[in-house]
């Protein structure tokens, strides 16, 4: 599987349009496609201006990662155009990992073919479940079948790192059910697989249905159980966990998820895009008409931008990497210049006890009893580094309140190639 020295590089491209939005999807998605080629010309047009303002900063990316929305809606002379720029503007590391999200309703065989040629190498597919009625209850526009199809193309298309996203804890799913899941999902032996407890984000219709009494969510402990199952199951068939949610067989854990926990940099391009680069976090514009038109107006998407200072910088690397592959302990102090191992010395102590965490050359990383608390024993962490450092993190969730309604009104920009 592809290797490339530290510090990974990567490349995020949002394409915000879907056939029809899932109920529990907080991401930003449009269901109508009357922008896609204004679109298109304007995401390239950022990728432009970003490599002619920012080079000086950029290493060959080791990570292109198209997310959504659904890429797979795009036809591939429409990627095609985007993946040109992208090698004009962005050195890539000749092993660099491309991943396309796609949705098993959206793709054929020529569809597939047509993207490994233009050098996608890795597919995540938006699965979620193999019971129609849950994939009902969420929205989804395909069926199991078209699942396991999509699998089957893939392969016969040509890609050997295929990931498959799936969500547990559904209102009133049994354990059954879920069972009945993995074990589809097992026998389909993909690369890679991301397993998620469903959550309920503010601003979905699934958010409203709870508030409304409509639907309730799964009771703690069959969540709970239903994730220890997950990892058990998992682990036994040849998976390695690498962060909360997710696992791959060996030399199959994503690179460009890594890049994102192992607070390396990104670039990012498209509305509502989150980037990392230069000691600078930034946003784009949660909005399809807002995005195109500060493009058009300023070359980016932009927002907002952040300067991280030491501390934020040290709250989220070990924030990100904790949740993860685990704490790098020579690497945060040696960057930061502390002793983690001193300040979190009590927490580590019973925590290794427990057997929540172990400690491996240097890596403190946490076991499948620790990620079912991680979220819980993130936040002790953050705690005491807080109160050691006299600094409280200010994590922002940089999310725009654009409404999207704003997509309806009339578009103003000048006519462009397209």
């Amino acid at each position: 599987m592809h290797k490339h020295p530290h510090p990974d590089f990567g490349v995020y491209l949002h394409i915000p349009f879907c056939e029809k939005k899932c109920i529990y999807c907080d991401f930003y998605s449009l269901e109508k496609m009357e922008h896609m080629d204004i679109f298109i010309s304007q995401i390239i047009k950022e990728i432009k201006y970003t490599s002619q303002q920012s080079q000086q900063y950029f290493r060959p990316a080791t990570s292109i990662f198209f997310g959504g929305g659904t890429p797979s809606l795009l036809s591939a002379t429409q990627m095609q155009k985007i993946i040109n720029e992208i090698h004009t503007s962005i050195a890539i590391h000749p092993n660099a990992e491309w991943t396309m999200e796609c949705n098993p309703g959206t793709i054929t065989l020529d569809s597939l073919k047509a993207y490994k040629d233009l050098g996608i190498n890795r597919l995540s597919f938006g699965i979620q479940s193999f019971h129609q009625k849950e994939l009902d209850f969420l929205h989804r526009i395909h069926s199991p079948m078209e699942s396991i199809e999509a699998v089957s193309l893939a392969r016969q298309a040509g890609f050997d790192n295929i990931n498959i996203d799936l969500i547990f804890a559904l209102p009133d799913q049994q354990m059954n059910s879920w069972k009945k899941t993995l074990e589809m999902a097992i026998e389909l032996q993909t690369e890679h697989i991301s397993a998620y407890s469903l959550i309920f984000e503010e601003k979905t219709p699934l958010y409203t249905m709870l508030q409304k009494g409509l639907v309730k969510p799964s009771e703690e402990e069959k969540d709970a159980d239903m994730y220890a199952y997950t990892i058990e199951t998992l682990t036994s068939a040849g998976y390695s966990q690498y962060e909360v949610s997710n696992f791959a067989k060996d030399g199959y854990s994503c690179v460009h998820n890594r890049t994102y926990w192992q607070a390396k940099e990104y670039i990012a391009f498209g509305p509502s895009a989150h980037g990392f680069l230069h000691n600078k976090r930034y946003w784009n514009y949660r909005n399809l008409i807002r995005y195109l038109e500060a493009v058009e107006k300023t070359g980016k998407g932009e927002a907002n931008v952040e300067e991280l200072n030491a501390y934020n910088r040290l709250f989220e690397t070990v924030f990100l990497s904790f949740r993860a592959e685990g704490l790098n302990i020579n690497e945060i102090n040696t960057e930061f210049n502390i002793d983690i191992l001193s300040i979190l010395e009590k927490e580590f102590a019973l925590w290794k006890q427990e057997k929540l965490i172990e400690l491996h050359h240097s890596i403190i990383s946490l076991t499948a009893k620790g990620y079912a608390l991680c979220d819980e024993l993130s936040v002790r962490i953050i705690a005491s580094l807080e109160a050691f450092l006299g600094q409280e993190w200010d994590n922002q969730g940089y999310q725009e309140d654009e409404s999207e309604e704003e997509d309806t009104i009339v578009y103003t920009l000048p006519i462009l190639d397209v």
